[in-house]
């Protein structure tokens, strides 16, 4: 496993674990499957209606917690600082745990304005120790901007949707900037067109690894931290075999040249569900 080192000195594990999608009760099952294999980051939300079987699987594991990075988010319905403060006390009730490694504002949802706010009270946890760092989801730069100008504590990390085909470079390097990591969620282009790319599938046959396992390991040696997802055993297994190799510069070079600039999933600046 490689670990990066978070803007507070936190270490975090770069490849985890995650659970969109994932019904409860498979969830417990998933998770479980994963730890055995080695991941140790858990990546859920409480969106995903899920924290409670990943904390089952916490539970009945023999990994100690303290070797354990668990990260869950607030949802758009409970932003505001008041609000936000509840939403944790249950999130970490349905996890059954005492403190999260790392809690993440899911989306801006620009149009309410409350995710400054929202990022004060994530502050108040981290300072009360309750978590031990904190982040944002889906952030734009103009969103970044406005929490490293309105706010004390600047995010470890953006979680958004990066792939081979969505690069995120301009918000890369901002966030590099400020020293804040990307993490890539649908890392995989949820198991899209990217996988067929004639390019990819090129280069991991001459790996004899899949392509699944070559855009892994694109995003681990672009210094972007990821959390596949995957009920599958096999492919759970799969998606964590990816530090027995490495792609040249060429390699990387071909992979960065098929960014389209291209979601699967919504534009930040238009998602105002809640």
């Amino acid at each position: 496993m490689n670990f990066v080192t978070l803007n507070n000195g936190l270490k975090m594990p770069q490849l985890g674990f995650g659970v969109w999608q994932v019904p409860d009760d498979q969830a417990t099952e998933a998770v479980e499957i994963a730890l055995k294999v080695g991941y140790t980051s858990i990546d859920t939300a409480m969106i995903y209606k899920n924290e409670k079987g990943v904390g089952r699987a916490i539970a009945e594991s023999s990994v100690p917690r303290e070797e354990l990075f668990i990260t869950t988010k607030v949802w758009n319905s409970d932003q505001g600082y008041e609000k936000t403060l509840r939403a944790f006390e249950e999130s970490l009730d349905r996890l059954g745990l005492d403190y999260i490694d790392l809690y993440l504002i899911h989306w801006p949802t620009p149009n309410f304005d409350e995710y400054v706010d929202t990022y004060k009270a994530l502050e108040k946890l981290y300072h009360d120790g309750r978590v031990k760092a904190i982040g944002v989801c889906n952030f734009e730069i103009e969103h970044l901007e406005r929490i490293l100008k309105e706010c004390e504590v600047v995010p470890v990390l953006n979680q958004v949707e990066c792939h081979p085909y969505l690069a995120q470079n301009e918000l890369k390097e901002f966030c590099a900037k400020h020293n804040i990591f990307v993490e890539a969620w649908s890392p995989l282009e949820q198991g899209g067109e990217v996988l067929q790319d004639e390019v990819v599938q090129k280069i991991a046959a001459s790996h004899s690894k899949s392509p699944a396992q070559v855009v892994l390991r694109w995003h681990l040696q672009n210094n972007t931290i990821v959390i596949p997802k995957s009920v599958t055993p096999s492919r759970i297994e799969e998606n964590f075999n990816v530090f027995d190799f490495e792609l040249s510069a060429n390699e990387m070079n071909e992979i960065n040249k098929l960014n389209r600039n291209r979601r699967k999933g919504p534009n930040p600046n238009d998602m105002h569900v809640r």
